[in-house]
């Protein structure tokens, strides 16, 4: 059966809401990998793992334990694109599912951002998580939970 890694040092708390739940109601293992100690529920399905602290520690663990047909979710798109490539399937705090296709797009616009922002652009950050944004996640997790079960 496959397994949720949560990249849960920068995950929204209503997001890591949504997947408590979910993963309970589903009996399916959660992993929340972060470099702190995380609050979550008493559920033998809910597992937290904590890291050092260090540049990419917990997405390093995440990419080593995550197998094909695992969910991984984060915002970190070079994260994504590691797990893409373990044939894991990649989902966003806000709902979008990454794709082969779509990650290499998003790892340019990436770089071309931190360019600029090297450079002394201001880009601004993302925008603020909003109820809208939680809801897609919870429909997007829903999505691949019911494709779990079918047999």
């Amino acid at each position: 059966m496959p397994i949720i890694w949560v990249d849960a040092d920068a995950t929204p708390r209503p997001v890591r809401d949504v997947i408590c739940k979910a993963a309970v109601r589903t009996e399916m293992t959660a992993y929340f990998v972060a470099n702190h100690l995380l609050p979550l529920p008493p559920s033998p399905f809910l597992k937290a793992v904590q890291v050092e602290a260090g540049f990419d520690v917990a997405d390093n663990v995440i990419v080593q334990r995550c197998n094909a047909g695992d969910l991984v979710i984060t915002q970190d798109i070079p994260l994504a694109a590691e797990v893409i490539e373990k044939q894991a399937i990649a989902l966003n705090n806000r709902g979008e599912t990454y794709s082969p296709e779509t990650i290499r797009q998003r790892l340019n616009m990436r770089d071309f951002m931190e360019t600029l922002r090297s450079s002394g652009i201001q880009s601004g950050g993302p925008a603020a998580f909003t109820d809208r944004d939680k809801a897609q996640f919870a429909n997007a997790l829903d999505r691949w939970l019911v494709k779990q079960r079918k047999p």
